[in-house]
């Protein structure tokens, strides 16, 4: 077992089968305790990273104001942008490192995922060499893996009679409009920066704001076109990844166009105080 096994996996996996024992052995309902109390477990690692994106953002109209006066000079944009971020005491790698371990945790969650929902009969084999002596399972244990209407080892897919081909179940759908909100909330920010590029010379800025706005999209799109060939629990734990992303994003950094939706839940005013 490697260092990254020991350090990571093996933990979350135990995680995840401890909540499975204490929520009467259902994994639905394991995955759902387990995944909430993980992204709140890494709050501390997602908040340099969220308030670093907000002051970014802050700053943003003077950045855009940079790009008009040096146009086509990127070496003197560099320099004053270098210059603004120091004296709006911006350190744009601040989150950066605790970021990259939040995606390591993730994939490391994937391979967690992959094993527990294994379908194959080798599959509690597997996860019983992740897991600690006292969680172990004897060879003759079954794990319950109906959730709701599904099986979570099969891909959250709904057959309808006489189409040739499957559609997305509900969790996949609402994992996708949770991605699809996250994204959403920095449109905003996409905008101004459309506007800039319209007006400065050259094609650099064009294609970096059309690959911001294309992910827009792409990035739902992935989710449901993935999703409908993984385990529908690596769905149910997407889909509240990606709620509660939106939710602290949106805090940390505002609303975005959804900005009337959550003065209305009243969500808004919390994240101003």
């Amino acid at each position: 077992m490697n260092i990254f096994t020991t350090l990571i996996t093996q933990p979350l996996a135990n995680g995840l089968i401890l909540f499975y024992n204490l929520l009467g052995h259902n994994l639905g309902l394991a995955i759902l305790g387990f995944s909430i109390s993980l992204i709140f477990v890494m709050r501390p690692l997602t908040k340099p990273y969220m308030n670093s994106m907000k002051k970014v953002k802050d700053v943003q109209p003077f950045v855009n104001k940079l790009k008009k006066k040096y146009d086509k000079d990127k070496l003197g944009f560099s320099k004053a942008q270098a210059e603004l971020y120091k004296q709006k005491g911006i350190n744009p790698a601040a989150g950066c490192l605790p970021y990259i371990l939040q995606i390591v945790i993730l994939i490391s969650l994937f391979n967690v995922f992959t094993t527990v929902l294994s379908a194959d009969t080798s599959a509690i084999d597997k996860i019983n060499k992740l897991m600690y002596a006292p969680l172990k399972f004897s060879d003759t244990v079954q794990l319950n893996t109906k959730f709701l209407y599904f099986d979570l080892t099969k891909p959250d897919t709904i057959k309808v009679p006489g189409l040739p081909f499957a559609l997305p179940g509900l969790i996949l759908i609402l994992a996708t409009l949770a991605q699809f909100v996250s994204v959403k909330i920095t449109s905003p920010y996409i905008t101004a920066e459309e506007k800039v590029a319209q007006k400065t010379k050259g094609s650099a800025d064009d294609m970096q704001v059309a690959m911001q706005s294309s992910m827009t999209y792409m990035l739902p799109l992935m989710t449901l076109i993935f999703g409908m060939t993984f385990p529908s629990g690596l769905a149910l734990y997407w889909f509240v990844f990606s709620l509660v992303n939106a939710w602290q994003q949106g805090r940390a950094s505002g609303w975005g166009t959804l900005t009337p939706f959550a003065k209305r839940l009243g969500l808004q005013a919390s994240s101003e105080r």
